[in-house]
């Protein structure tokens, strides 16, 4: 009897990557959700659970190296890393912008995908059919004004996911790179701007239909579950109001 493939989901607590999770365990995955907040993590699980599916939870901090490694000790073979944790903090100019926040993205985004990989790449290859995710975002491809911070953190993670790839061909294990555009979740730029609501709302005005979690998270479906020879380098997706990171459609 083969063993069902286990994905592991990392900023699992809200957005994309509880999205990803739900996709990945309606797809066959047996999920294990990864995120600071436990209880989010494990509200997640119980009702993957009673759809029917197979979840687990566990409270990791991606920036923690040992807490990483600790975590990894559990899998001998896995099929999927999606890592999704990150984030953005701030919309300040260079000029201003707070280094704790471009350390804070940096640490996040960067690090921790660099720490998870690190961590899970054996048992990935050992699997014989492994699959690494790295979300990453338009900003990882052109910068625009107020972004810096948020945009060197996310070409980091590009750069991160193309000298992996070179370094690992000839293993059975692929990375792709998923980089979305405007993507309206619950928490994303609420974040960013430390709460404020109502600057968060003016990211998306006027903007019709932005992405959603879901739309990524069926996008990040479709490019693990390709035939095994089959590798997405880079799949960028915007909503169609979207042509640039500073080209938007809005109707106000």
């Amino acid at each position: 009897m083969t063993a069902t493939p286990i994905a592991v989901i990392t900023g699992a607590s809200s957005g994309i990557g509880a999205a990803t999770a739900r996709t990945l365990a309606a797809a066959g995955y047996r999920v294990v959700l990864t995120a600071r907040r436990k209880d989010r993590i494990e509200a997640l699980a119980a009702e993957i659970t009673e759809a029917g599916h197979e979840a687990t939870a566990y409270a990791l901090d991606v920036t923690d190296r040992t807490a990483v490694d600790e975590f990894a000790t559990a899998f001998r073979s896995l099929a999927v890393l999606v890592n999704n944790a990150g984030g953005a903090l701030g919309a300040d100019p260079v000029a201003s912008a707070d280094p704790a926040d471009w350390r804070q993205m940096y640490e996040t985004n960067v690090i921790g995908t660099l720490n998870l990989t690190q961590a899970l790449l054996p048992a990935l290859t050992a699997s014989g059919d492994g699959t690494i995710v790295i979300l990453s975002s338009t900003a990882a491809l052109s910068s625009y004004e107020g972004g810096g911070g948020y945009v060197a953190a996310k070409h980091g993670e590009h750069v991160l996911a193309e000298t992996l790839r070179l370094e690992i061909v000839g293993t059975p294990v692929r990375v792709i790179e998923v980089a979305p555009g405007m993507v309206k979740t619950d928490e994303f730029a609420t974040t960013r701007f430390r709460g404020d609501t109502e600057k968060a709302a003016k990211v998306y005005a006027g903007v019709d239909a932005p992405l959603t979690a879901e739309d990524v998270a069926d996008t990040i479906g479709w490019a693990v579950t390709r035939p095994s020879h089959v590798n997405i380098d880079l799949l960028v997706v915007r909503p169609r109001a979207q042509a640039s990171n500073t080209k938007v459609h809005r109707t106000l």
